[in-house]
């Protein structure tokens, strides 16, 4: 119990800072609607052709739209020392990385719970015929995708090129999940995807991979 308890002060601190600033979550918001309204305007095509771009449309602009946020993650901490003074707290240092992945995943879903319907809205395409599916690919695919990101977001934070290096290190590690995203995706859109069960194991296994290393590695990350 006193894990979760100071978990959750950890998490309240986050989330309070963020609430008062609100910038990343706007950036973030305005980054996705941005794109959404553009595609929407720009692309005219028939129902079945949206049908099999849209999965891929949904998932790339989460995925940037969220490089926006991880890349402030621990950038606000490397200021004033606030992230050594974090460290000197009689806390695991895990309980840090835990903190700032389920804030990141909150503001993800924020994100996602105003861009994905104005998806469907904008390109006049129906909601998912799976729809418990749609939900659980779009929860398992953004945990891995936040839990990875939250990691490396830490170790970019380190260097003068943040904002570029998060890219160029999470990308190449998240294009399984993107893959897997995608065509799970069309598949709960009424597309006939062959190996679906596959790719959610595969994510599940993603998921729990990077749940248990970032967990034992983040207190030798900090480190450096």
């Amino acid at each position: 119990m006193k894990v979760v308890h100071k978990l959750y002060i950890l998490l309240w601190k986050e989330l309070k800072t963020e609430s008062r600033a609100k910038e990343v979550l706007t950036s973030m918001l305005v980054f996705s609607l941005l794109v959404v309204t553009t595609f929407g305007f720009a692309l005219e095509l028939p129902r079945d052709e949206v049908g099999k771009i849209l999965p891929g449309l949904i998932w790339v602009t989460l995925i940037f739209a969220g490089l926006l946020g991880l890349n402030r993650s621990f950038v606000a901490e490397k200021q004033n020392d606030c992230l050594l003074g974090l460290m000197l707290c009689p806390i695991d240092r895990s309980l840090i990385y835990f903190a700032k992945t389920i804030t990141n995943l909150v503001l993800m879903g924020i994100v996602e719970l105003v861009s994905v319907p104005l998806f469907f809205i904008m390109f006049n395409y129906p909601m998912p015929q799976k729809t418990g599916l749609f939900l659980l690919i779009l929860a398992l695919g953004t945990y891995c995708f936040i839990a990875v990101g939250t990691f490396l977001s830490a170790l970019a934070a380190g260097t003068r090129t943040s904002e570029i290096l998060l890219p160029v290190l999470l990308i190449p590690l998240i294009i399984p999940v993107l893959l897997s995203a995608v065509l799970v995706t069309q598949h709960a859109l009424g597309s006939s995807i062959a190996g679906v069960s596959l790719y959610l194991k595969l994510l599940a296994t993603y998921a729990v991979i990077f749940t248990v290393l970032p967990a034992l590695l983040f207190d030798y990350l900090l480190e450096v």
